[in-house]
């Protein structure tokens, strides 16, 4: 790969935090020089007395080769030759006080193999792409309007290999199998928890020591563009998980970078009090483009469809989880204006270059406004997971059914909301983490009940407005809570219970994906109506999706107790034949195959408001699926 050295106009946008491609100038780049190949290495260190870059092309030797600072920039370069791609590095940093320390390269594109604390030179340049098919089209796959679906994936615990020491899979090795499973489960991106380099296995990728670079524990960055480039050519999307609020403080990362505070907060407030991480100071402009670079990086030499930025509460709250240590804003609350700011920008800026991709807010406060666009003063995100809804559905189904006719609100909360922004619906790590219940542990009951309430869920999951999010292992009701270093339980899929949960999720995703009804009008209030609400007695809702067309309507009614409910009336917007074309009940899904054969003519008996409506019966703890039937189709 050959990079044009830094220019006196790189220097002026660094000097003044714009300089939003950073990584294609600082870094260590496999370049051409006056010496023949080698490489350039620039950092910055603005406090530093003197920089050296050590490794194995030196022997790791302090003064072999010292770089030069570029003027009062706070650049430090130089050029190695012969170095070359695969070889480890780090900086050696003097400070003015006589302290002498090592240091990753922050902006490296590879790192030691785990669990090694040092930068590995890596030419990007030397993948070959596959997937141009899906980069022309993408575009739609995350619109508004589109069907998404999104399998949430840990990468070291999806699939291990029991037989090896339970190790976890390679990129190279999860990457046809994780695209034949989420293309034959009806999913249209998976999202991958954070992969960027990080120290600590049991921080789930959280506590990242580099932006960007991606793990080495599956692999090298090839291989990993290499499982990129897999999904897409599956024609599934790939969103990252990206964490810009806060970073560890381990000796070799961002802490203290050149002696003292650079990247982190200093004083009072710049510790996180649950974690004792750092938070990012982001009244420096530098700061902001190091992470709108490497929000950009990934977008960019990595083909990532979107990004599920984490934390985003953490970076609009000075007090976020500071029970003290904290002042109010200029504004007199406890707003972050610097944070409010960098969010602003940073998705105005990846929306500029590439408004085919999606920024989601991992947002779990009522901040308004989270993806409406900044000229109306919001933060301009895309979509925002609707955690709240997660929480209240999670909540009541816990409840024993006897008593959840005291908790109906915990089903209809949602809608006076839900289109106040455009919300993901997470079924999501989160919820089944260790300690925290799998979905089936959580629920009431024998274990029948406790899976048919789980397709409960997943049925009015898929039935609610909001694009749709489900963590690894939920689709076939993984017994135990999720660990970080075990595989999931795939062979509960040999149990007929497991398995027809499995088949009733991809069958949710292929009516989702199918039916306009259902995605269409996610974010638009014409999409939703309810036909009951008010059923707390029975424990019953009901309500309608529409799409564009009128001919596009889906009736779901959800029945939360486990008793069936004959001569049910639903009132429905017209006359004839409503195919059942979903029951999570039906036999296949592991159901008592309690339904409606197939589906029922409405009477002309008007009901709930509506002109026309149908007597149903309701399987116990299940939804049923309705579509009118098309005209002069066979109604049975």
């Amino acid at each position: 790969m050959t990079v044009e050295l830094l220019s006196g106009f790189d220097l002026h946008l660094l000097r003044e935090g714009t300089h939003y491609r950073m990584y294609k100038k600082l870094g260590a780049h496999v370049v051409q020089g006056p010496e023949g190949p080698g490489v350039h290495f620039a950092v910055w260190a603005p406090n530093a007395r003197a920089v050296s870059v050590i490794g194995e092309f030196n022997h790791w030797e302090e003064h072999a080769h010292p770089l030069a600072a570029l003027g009062d920039s706070g650049i430090w370069r130089t050029f190695v030759p012969g170095a070359h791609s695969g070889q480890l590095y780090k900086y050696r940093i003097s400070t003015p006080d006589g302290r002498t320390f090592d240091k990753a390269d922050p902006v490296a594109f590879a790192a030691e193999p785990a669990y090694g604390t040092a930068s590995k030179i890596w030419d990007l340049g030397a993948y070959e792409w596959g997937d141009g098919d899906w980069m022309s089209a993408r575009r739609a796959a995350s619109a508004p309007d589109a069907p998404v679906s999104i399998y949430e994936v840990h990468a070291g615990s999806w699939r291990r290999v029991p037989e090896q020491a339970n190790r976890w899979l390679s990129y190279r090795e999860m990457a046809p199998l994780l695209a034949d499973y989420a293309s034959a489960m009806g999913f249209t991106h998976v999202e991958f928890m954070p992969l960027t380099e990080h120290p600590h296995d049991a921080s789930w990728g959280y506590q990242p020591t580099s932006y960007f670079a991606p793990t080495s524990r599956f692999g090298t960055p090839g291989d990993f563009k290499l499982l990129v480039d897999t999904l897409h050519q599956r024609g599934i999307g790939v969103i990252l998980d990206w964490a810009p609020a806060h970073f560890p403080a381990d000796a070799h990362g961002l802490v203290s970078f050149d002696g003292g505070p650079l990247y982190e907060r200093a004083g009072d407030g710049g510790v996180h009090p649950d974690w004792g991480t750092l938070r990012f100071d982001l009244s420096r402009h530098w700061v902001w483009a190091f992470l709108i670079s490497s929000a950009l990086f990934w977008l960019e030499e990595y083909h990532i469809d979107g990004l599920r930025v984490d934390g985003v509460a953490s970076i609009l709250y000075r007090d976020h989880r500071d029970r003290a240590g904290w002042a109010p804003s200029p504004l007199g609350g406890n707003e972050d204006i610097h944070g409010i700011q960098f969010l602003r920008e940073l998705n105005e800026v990846v929306h500029r270059e590439y408004p085919e991709a999606v920024t989601i807010a991992e947002e779990s406060s009522a901040w308004p406004q989270v993806s409406r666009p900044a000229c109306d003063e919001g933060l301009g995100f895309g979509m925002k997971w609707n955690m709240g809804w997660t929480h209240d559905l999670l909540d009541y189904l816990s409840k024993d059914p006897a008593y959840r006719s005291g908790y109906h609100h915990h089903l209809t909360f949602s809608l006076v909301y839900t289109f106040q922004e455009n919300f993901v619906l997470p079924v999501s790590h989160d919820d089944v983490a260790e300690g925290r219940g799998s979905l089936p542990a959580k629920m009431p009951g024998d274990a029948w009940q406790r899976l048919a309430n789980v397709r409960l869920l997943f049925g009015h999951l898929f039935g609610h407005p909001g694009k749709k999010l489900l963590f690894m292992g939920c689709e076939f009701g993984q017994w135990s809570d999720w660990h970080f270093d075990t595989s999931l339980d795939w062979h509960l899929l040999a149990e007929p219970a497991h398995a027809g949960l499995q088949r009733w999720v991809r069958d949710l995703n292929t009516l989702y994906r199918g039916e306009p009804a259902l995605h269409q009008l996610d974010f638009e209030a014409p999409g939703f109506e309810w036909v009951d609400c008010h059923d707390h007695a029975n424990s019953v809702i009901s309500y309608l999706r529409r799409g564009r067309s009128p001919h596009d309507v889906l009736l779901f009614i959800c029945n939360f107790t486990p008793v069936p409910r004959y001569n049910y009336r639903a009132g429905v917007p017209c006359a004839g034949y409503w195919r059942e074309v979903l029951n999570s009940d039906a036999a296949i899904y592991g159901g008592s195959g309690l339904g409606n054969t197939g589906g029922l003519e409405a009477s002309p008996v008007p009901s709930h408001g509506r002109p026309a409506s149908l007597n149903l019966t309701l399987p116990p703890l299940a939804v049923v699926v309705f579509k009118p039937a098309a005209p002069g189709e066979y109604g049975g």
